[in-house]
């Protein structure tokens, strides 16, 4: 719980305060990078629920300092060592070191100055994407303004009065392709209804990378990373929910392919579009939602199915990590950690197809602890789980996740 205490704290705010916006309730606190210890805010009788910070796994936060009632935030545009995978190094492009770029998570109502520092070897340009802005500062290079040259800074400001997913990008379309996106989460100031006690988010990608190369290929049709948060699966953090808890997955992807995203064991109802909330009549029942590019997806459910939930795009390309074309029979993978093969294999025509590879101990993490051995062998592209636990196990968890952190409880 130290993650939500911090987060919470740094929105500063409660959701449902009458008139409370966040720029008020911050003011006690100019600098929100230190957590405070309080968990809950009161004004008044009865208690307010206080807003659920967004878990986006794998992605930091965007810390923010008050200046005169605005929220402040420093973006730096600059190049980003990352890894899909513990065992492979990828140079991408991204924001404050990370590729996707921070989490911003702010308040409708909020007015926010975003400082955008380019660290780029060339030009490049910040947009909001979905955000209802004055046109000086819609971001398209250009048109409405000239480019944020190498080494020069430009200063987007402007007041929230929208509340949804949205994210931010690079405005150049192969600078998105070099992974320049980042949520931008937007809390309403009155609460949605019914409530969510989880609240996470997905930033969906694709990179080529050819052989021998760590760079992505920015022109190719053929991908052969899928990433959630910059990961793939078996990297990808698992999501921790208590049993019955409400959960809101948020999904927002930039890139080449559309991504049908499925959940195994619950039924969720779709909640919210790029567009914002969608009205309670119109929400519709599922556990597969295509989330097509430049598109964002809110789904809610009650997680009261425990067990350990894959969450995947439903492309089969995209459940396979470094794929490419098969120029000939494929490699025979009976020395690759896989499951048992009939003993005339080899004479069926189209074997083999599927590989079985065990990463457990690259991977491990809290997280993951207590997951059936083996389970890196299901896990490949664009796949993270959604773990439904039962307290004990889920304290369990979050204890060996502090202890991880240095002892903040």
């Amino acid at each position: 719980m130290a993650e939500s205490r911090r987060d919470f704290l740094r929105l500063g705010v409660a959701a449902g305060v009458a008139g409370l916006t966040s720029a008020r309730a911050a003011q006690a606190t100019p600098s929100q990078t230190q957590p405070r210890p309080s968990e809950t805010v009161r004004s008044g009788n009865p208690p307010v629920v206080p807003i659920v910070p967004v878990v986006t796994p794998d992605l930091p936060k965007m810390p923010w300092t008050l200046e005169n009632g605005v929220k402040v935030f420093k973006i730096t545009c600059e190049v980003v060592k990352s890894r899909f995978v513990p065992w492979r190094e990828t140079n991408t492009w991204g924001y404050n070191g990370s590729t996707p770029g921070p989490t911003i998570e702010v308040v409708e109502g909020d007015r926010v100055r975003l400082i955008v520092e380019n660290r780029l070897p060339e030009p490049t340009v910040m947009h909001w994407h979905g955000l209802e802005v004055p046109i000086e500062m819609d971001g398209v290079e250009g048109i409405i303004q000239d480019f944020i040259a190498p080494g020069e800074t430009f200063v987007y400001e402007f007041t929230l009065h929208q509340n949804g997913t949205f994210f931010y990008h690079s405005h150049r379309p192969m600078q998105q392709m070099m992974g320049m996106i980042g949520l931008f989460v937007i809390h309403p100031k009155k609460p949605n209804t019914p409530h969510c006690d989880r609240d996470f988010g997905m930033i969906l990608q694709e990179w080529a990378t050819l052989p021998n190369n760590n760079t992505p290929n920015t022109l190719a049709m053929e991908y052969n990373w899928l990433t959630i948060n910059g990961k793939s699966a078996p990297a990808t953090t698992p999501m921790l929910v208590r049993l019955g808890e409400r959960v809101r997955l948020r999904f927002a992807n930039l890139g080449m392919d559309h991504h049908p995203m499925h959940m195994h064991g619950h039924t969720w109802v779709v909640t919210g579009t790029e567009g914002g909330r969608i009205p309670r009549a119109l929400w519709r029942p599922g556990n597969t939602e295509l989330i097509g590019v430049a598109q964002a997806r809110d789904v809610e459910f009650v997680a009261n199915n425990p067990g350990d939930w894959m969450i995947h795009c439903h492309l089969p390309h995209h459940m396979m990590n470094t794929t490419a074309s098969m120029v000939g029979p494929m490699t025979d993978p009976e020395h690759a950690h896989m499951a048992p093969v009939a003993a005339n294999a080899r004479q069926v025509p189209g074997y083999p197809q599927d590989m079985f590879m065990v990463m457990d101990d690259q991977v491990t993490k809290p997280e993951n602890h207590g997951l059936r051995p083996g389970w890196s062998g299901a896990m490949m592209g664009m796949m993270t789980l959604l773990r439904v636990l039962r307290p004990e196990m889920y304290d369990t968890i979050q204890e060996m996740k502090n202890r991880q952190d240095g002892g903040v409880g």
